[in-house]
């Protein structure tokens, strides 16, 4: 069964959902990233039995977000079909003057997942090393490393953790030989298909609108660049979703 363990159901990108979770056949984790998107992935994960979601801030939004925001995020962790914290992290690549108060609240997001035992959905942009040294200060949690986009050395650094790294479209890209020497360099126990939809579309169908049935795109050049059939890219990708988001 395919599992898509990061999309955005909620993008404005999507006239029909009901058609998008029907071309699916699988499992599709959609992600918040502010108070609107929160409140949109509670509303798809009760309209729809094969979604679940993952609440959290963005860093984008460290400078406007509120605190009932968090008190919201805080309520609704427990909510059964909620899987996890994200997508949350840093990003430095258009805003590096707010680095402290990215900082955190990526923290104060970490303390939550704690308290919650939630897996956390990492975002990071142009601050990998940044995000790597607050991981440390939580070693106890799980993580996935959501449309991971650095070195094959730095991943095999994160591999301290409970991690898996999320891999998505780019793997296809004529320009994604990094993250080809990741999932050559890694090993199927830590890798998780992901689209990012509507965003990252895999080839043949770059630049156009993603959807979570191309993750099938996504297992095809993993097992076309580790050797072996999409078939058990596929199985062991939905073992390693289920034990790391503690699906039921």
């Amino acid at each position: 069964m395919l599992i898509d363990t990061h999309c955005h159901l909620d993008d404005s990108a999507y006239e029909s959902v009901d058609e998008i979770v029907k071309n699916m056949n699988g499992i599709m984790i959609t992600a918040g990233c502010d108070q609107k998107s929160n409140e949109a992935v509670l509303a798809l994960t009760t309209k729809y039995p094969n979604v679940y979601g993952v609440l959290g801030i963005h860093p984008e939004y460290v400078n406007s977000y509120r605190e009932e925001d968090f008190t919201f995020l805080e309520k609704h962790l427990k909510d059964a079909k909620i899987v996890g914290i994200g997508e949350i992290g840093l990003d430095y690549h258009y805003d590096s003057e707010s680095k402290e108060k990215q900082k955190d609240l990526f923290e104060r997001q970490l303390i939550l997942a704690e308290k919650y035992h939630k897996t956390v959905v990492i975002h990071s942009r142009d601050a990998i090393l940044d995000t790597y040294e607050i991981m440390k200060k939580h070693p106890t949690l799980k993580y996935d490393l959501h449309c991971y986009g650095s070195s094959l050395e730095m991943a095999k650094r994160f591999l301290e953790f409970d991690v898996c790294f999320g891999i998505g479209g780019v793997v296809t890209f004529k320009n994604g030989e990094k993250l080809k020497e990741v999932v050559k360099g890694i090993d199927m126990a830590y890798l998780m298909l992901e689209t990012d939809s509507p965003y990252l579309s895999p080839e043949p169908f770059r630049g156009t609108r993603n959807e979570p049935a191309r993750t099938d795109l996504v297992a095809a050049k993993i097992a076309e660049l580790k050797g072996i059939s999409k078939e058990e890219v596929i199985e062991k990708t939905m073992q390693n979703a289920i034990r790391q988001f503690d699906l039921k």
